[in-house]
């Protein structure tokens, strides 16, 4: 057991909230360097968690007959599908270009992009089991494979929610305290 694993985490280790205690989230959007590129990046996190909401609530009404099998696949197609594309993107993005320059210009806290990582490879699985749980959901709705999509957005909205703030916790600090104009 780590305190840095996504499964077990209840935050950012606190060695690793330098700049988190520094920047608290209340004062961000009034910061000078709190900029469109940072207000955008956060605005895709917010969709992420709305998706995955959504999904959890879609899945319940079913389970609980408060949907039709016709209207509950269109919008599993419909979110999950969006869900699982847009986070694959998003996270290589971060991986590949974002987080390298972050770490260039706060290398104090670089350890932070290593659980970064590490969680998007646990979200990975995570996404890939959900995607699995979906085609089942899809191919034939019903108890028995709601039932096990439920499990699986519940694990994964927990996942996805702790990293996005723990995500937002590292990177908007830093930011704010170097700038982020270079980073587009």
């Amino acid at each position: 057991m780590s305190e840095t694993d996504l499964a077990l985490r209840a935050g950012l280790p606190p060695h690793l909230r330098v700049l988190a205690d520094r920047y608290t989230r209340d004062g961000w959007r009034a910061h000078s360097n709190f900029d469109s590129m940072t207000r955008y990046w956060l605005s895709r996190h917010a969709m992420f968690r709305t998706l995955t909401d959504r999904l959890l609530t879609d899945a319940e009404a079913f389970l609980d007959g408060e949907r039709d099998v016709r209207q509950y696949r269109s919008r599993l197609a419909s979110d999950g599908g969006t869900l699982i594309q847009e986070l694959h993107m998003h996270h290589g993005v971060e991986d590949h270009h974002y987080f390298p320059q972050l770490i260039r210009k706060a290398p104090e806290v670089a350890a932070a992009f290593d659980i970064l990582d590490a969680d998007h490879h646990a979200l990975d699985a995570q996404l890939a089991a959900l995607t699995e749980a979906a085609n089942a959901a899809l191919r034939t709705a019903s108890g028995d494979t709601v039932g096990p999509i439920h499990a699986v957005l519940t694990k994964t909205a927990r996942f996805l929610h702790r990293h996005l703030s723990d995500e937002e916790e590292i990177v908007v600090p830093i930011i704010l305290e170097h700038g982020g104009q270079d980073l587009a």
